[in-house]
């Protein structure tokens, strides 16, 4: 159990198997027959079936035990043999484990009752939750490493189940529920709600997990786990069926293909899920493509080792720092660095925006940020305004640049043809889901995370492409990262941060900041990491913009009193001139904390951000 919670622990995504129950169908055995007996009559099929899952890369396989509870047992005369069936379903998984190639642990699955239980039903919860002892004594016994509480629909049903568990153990939960097509549970439980309860009923120790399964396929699934990711900051899991069963020839079938799902599963990685794996209609391709997806894209597998450098890879010094771009001379020279943060087009005129642009250099602002589709949006794409920016007006650029549109050989070739062009300065974030933009059903590619692509631009400098070959002359890229002091998983947040700092990042640009204590705080914590940190700073325009950010941006937080100051306003301009106040305010106490700022123009409001900077002249 112990060597169990410190492979959960490890910030990696971990993969679950996919269907029991689809599996056996698929081997040639009917409906009418008990599954969960087969444990005990036809062991060496579902050792079969588990190896079949470890093969495919499975990391966590659950037991044959979905049907194996008193009541359910029941129904085909085997209540009698509640303890030989769930005892012979762990040994089994236990002995396909132990067989492994790769480390594998044991889930105890454990379904709910079958019956409703009070209010709703005839059932009390002291009865529910003898039901639920019963079964997880037996799996216990089996020598389990956890438990997966699986598919429940009702909070206090999904209650007892916890309460019996942790009643005769402390191994680690996986709190599992299932929701509809309107993303509430049958009972019209939404995640927001069943999140904060599952959140108190498990361990203090935050080692128990919360997550979905079964329901009607992955979108649903990651529409919800996008709503439950900022309410706690336990690990989330996720096993989606594999799309919604259709009638094909009198027979229920899933058609959701492998690539399908193992394209959700990039998303749902993306969205916060720690560990993944499937429901009802998946089999091991699906599950091993999964598995590829997760090695291509979790953090925790740490992407930066598809494009490891090897010792004998012939690496040149690369340019120093100070020489790539204007923007870094100022940096490593230890002076102030200015930059606004502007909105690109939405259309393919850009000479609005050159206009605002040059009001900029003017103003001897020394960079201008270009956003890459911030909240999924669809506007002129990032390395086009950066050189339009650099040609036409002259003043530098510090490009963003997102993984979510394009795959390791894309983000390459672009880098290639940005050096060639002259862009120089970077800002590599990971990018916001296609969920959050106007194209929700839009494909992203996540072939690699910020941390990935910062160690491949970083190799970039020293003239080593993906694949460790010499590209010649090194790139002179300027390396930036994102990073959000108001995270709501500070230590995980952190913890990637350094990850980032050892694939090369050179400096940092925060989420818009509006706790000043917060942000030192931050900057204490990171001190370690020695690179320079340039804040975000948001000059609001109204209160409901205060709201907006505070309640809809992930990661904005907005302390009370500013929230407070803002309602205040009698009008709009009023709010103008005390959101530009506030921004002032928050410069000058940063200021000796930090290298620089970036202040956004907020809905393009270039006049608005220059305001802010009236405060350095004071």
């Amino acid at each position: 159990m112990n060597n169990f919670r410190e492979f959960i622990q490890e910030d990696r995504v971990r993969v679950f198997d996919g269907a029991m129950g689809t599996m056996i169908y698929s081997k040639g055995v009917y409906i009418n027959r008990s599954y969960d007996e087969l444990n005990l009559s036809a062991p060496e099929l579902i050792l079969e079936i588990h190896r079949e899952y470890i093969k495919a890369g499975s990391e966590i396989i659950e037991t044959n035990t979905y049907g194996a509870s008193k009541l359910k047992l029941a129904h085909q005369g085997l209540d009698e043999k509640l303890g030989e069936i769930n005892q012979a379903a762990a040994r089994i998984a236990r002995k396909a484990a132990e067989s492994a190639k790769h480390d594998v642990f044991v889930a105890g699955a454990i379904s709910p009752l079958g019956v409703r239980i009070e209010p709703y039903g005839p059932t009390s919860e002291e009865d529910a939750k003898e039901l639920f002892r019963q079964q997880a004594q037996a799996l216990l016994e089996g020598g389990v490493d956890c438990f997966v509480l699986e598919t429940f629909s009702d909070l206090a049903e999904m209650h007892q189940a916890i309460s019996a568990v942790r009643e005769l153990s402390d191994h680690v939960i996986f709190a599992q529920m299932t929701i509809n097509e309107e993303g509430e549970t049958a009972y019209g439980t939404h995640p927001e709600i069943f999140t904060r309860r599952l959140d108190q009923w498990l361990n203090s120790e935050g080692y128990d997990v919360i997550g979905l399964n079964c329901s009607v396929g992955p979108q649903a699934i990651l529409e919800a786990i996008e709503k439950m990711r900022p309410l706690t900051t336990r690990k989330l899991s996720a096993q989606p069926n594999a799309g919604n069963p259709r009638d094909v020839g009198g027979r229920q079938m899933y058609l959701a293909q492998p690539e399908y799902m193992a394209k959700y599963a990039k998303r749902l990685i993306s969205a916060g899920v720690k560990f993944i794996g499937g429901c009802c209609g998946t089999t091991p391709e699906h599950i091993k493509l999964i598995v590829d997806a997760v090695r291509a894209l979790s953090p925790g597998r740490r992407p930066v080792s598809v494009i490891k450098i090897e010792e004998h890879e012939e690496r040149v010094e690369p340019v120093p720092f100070a020489e790539r771009s204007r923007f870094s001379n100022k940096i490593a020279n230890n002076q102030f660095v200015t930059s606004v943060e502007i909105v690109p087009p939405k259309g393919c005129d850009s000479s609005k925006m050159i206009e605002g642009v040059r009001t900029l250099k003017d103003a001897g602002v020394d960079a201008v940020n270009v956003p890459d589709g911030p909240r999924a949006q669809s506007r002129m794409g990032a390395l086009a305004v950066s050189l339009i920016i650099e040609q036409q007006v002259g003043i530098e650029a510090v490009t963003h640049y997102a993984c979510r549109d394009r795959n390791l050989l894309g983000m390459f070739s672009d880098l290639l043809g940005a050096a060639a062009l002259g862009l120089h300065n970077f800002l590599i974030v990971t990018g916001d889901p296609p969920k959050m933009g106007p194209y929700p059903d839009a494909t992203a590619v996540f072939d690699i995370d910020s941390i990935g692509l910062t160690n491949l631009v970083n190799h970039l400098n020293h003239g080593i492409d993906p694949g460790g070959n010499p590209i010649g002359k090194p790139t002179s890229f300027v390396i930036g990262v994102g990073v959000n002091p108001g995270a709501i998983d500070l230590d995980n947040e952190i913890r990637r941060f350094e990850w980032k700092v050892e694939a090369g990042a050179e400096f940092v640009i925060t989420q818009p900041i509006f706790d000043v204590d917060q942000l030192k705080k931050f900057i204490k914590r990171i001190e370690h990491c020695r690179i320079p940190v340039i804040p975000g700073i948001w000059p609001l325009t109204s209160f409901r913009n205060a709201e907006f950010l505070n309640n809809e941006v992930p990661g904005v937080s907005v302390p009370g009193a500013v929230l407070e100051r803002m309602r205040n306003t009698p009008d709009g301009a009023a709010a103008l001139k005390e959101g530009v106040r506030i921004a002032r305010e928050m410069l000058m106490e940063i200021r000796p904390y930090v290298q620089g700022v970036q202040v956004s123009a907020p809905f393009g409001k270039i006049p608005h951000a220059l305001e802010v900077f009236e405060a350095l002249k004071a």
